[in-house]
């Protein structure tokens, strides 16, 4: 999971594209982001729907999707139709996150509306059903606070069947899992402990309960930040990038040695959590992405 708007070029996004092919992983997920989270005026961030679109034209097997975009930023028609455009372009390999959108000060720059989030949770209330209506067949119809649609039947449906994956990004809260056990595909959680997944997964089978789906159907994922080093100095000159020890760094994301990596994501597994997206901020470093897939992913398939 790379943030793509911290200065990621799209000479870099085509390095990094391929080297998560030729190593094999499953999937590369960007941030939705137009300015720099971490501070950066300076940093550029090209568009997250645009980049999909250029990287699943140069890849074959990667799955590539976004982690997650904001409701705040498309209509959810354009956004409906920009997922579904990716996902022919890439023959059916695309997944769309979707969340409330949270940086004011993107909002503000760019002349988003930033509404209380109470408002935000009830547009992406709205995009969530919409989205899906527009992958759906038939046309149909919606009436709500925020958009209206009329007798929409949108052509092309997508490649993948019934439809893209989308997951929802959140803390898995009373109207969040709600939405989820409706509409997502996956709900994923931001830099959780164990302990905070295992309770989200409760959450959010008590709302699929509610709702009359199996919780079985809406898997549980997490973003965290993932620092690798094949021995302590390596780990220790990894951590040198982001201005710190290996212990802080180990306290704070998923930090260590592979062994170490493996014993943490293995935790994880047993609180309920299927999939992980690692964040990788220092994302010119493909030498991590290497010992990853040599070290990791072989002791976790």
């Amino acid at each position: 999971m790379i943030e793509g708007q911290e200065d990621v070029t799209w000479e870099d996004w085509l390095e990094l594209a391929r080297a998560c092919e030729r190593l094999g992983f499953e999937a590369l997920f960007r941030s939705d982001h137009y300015l720099s989270v971490m501070g950066g005026g300076e940093r550029g961030a090209l568009d997250a729907w645009a980049t999909v679109a250029g990287l699943a034209a140069v890849t074959r097997t990667l799955r590539l999707g976004t982690l997650v975009s904001p409701a705040t930023f498309r209509h959810p028609s354009v956004l409906a139709k920009m997922v579904v455009t990716a996902d022919h372009i890439s023959g059916g390999r695309v997944e769309l996150g979707l969340g409330t959108g949270w940086l004011e000060a993107e909002h503000v720059a760019y002349g988003f509306p930033f509404p209380p989030l109470r408002e935000r949770m009830d547009r992406m209330a709205e995009q969530l059903a919409i989205i899906h209506g527009s992958w759906a067949e038939g046309p149909f119809d919606h009436d709500g606070e925020h958009w209206r649609v009329r007798g929409l039947d949108a052509q092309p449906k997508p490649v993948q069947r019934p439809h893209p994956p989308l997951l929802m990004g959140g803390s898995a809260a009373r109207r969040g899992a709600g939405l989820a056990a409706r509409w997502a595909s996956e709900y994923n959680l931001v830099h959780a402990a164990p302990d905070a997944m295992r309770a989200a997964r409760a959450r959010l089978d008590a709302a699929c309960a509610e709702a009359g789906r199996d919780p079985a159907m809406l898997p549980l994922s997490l973003m965290h930040q993932c620092v690798i080093g094949a021995d302590e100095a390596e780990l220790r000159d990894r951590a040198a990038v982001f201005g710190k020890r290996p212990d802080e760094l180990r306290r704070e994301v998923l930090a260590g040695t592979p062994d170490e990596l493996v014993a943490r994501l293995r935790e994880y597994a047993d609180a309920g959590v299927q999939r992980v997206m690692l964040q990788h901020l220092a994302h010119r470093d493909t030498a991590a992405l290497e010992l990853l897939a040599d070290a990791v992913v072989p002791a976790l398939a």
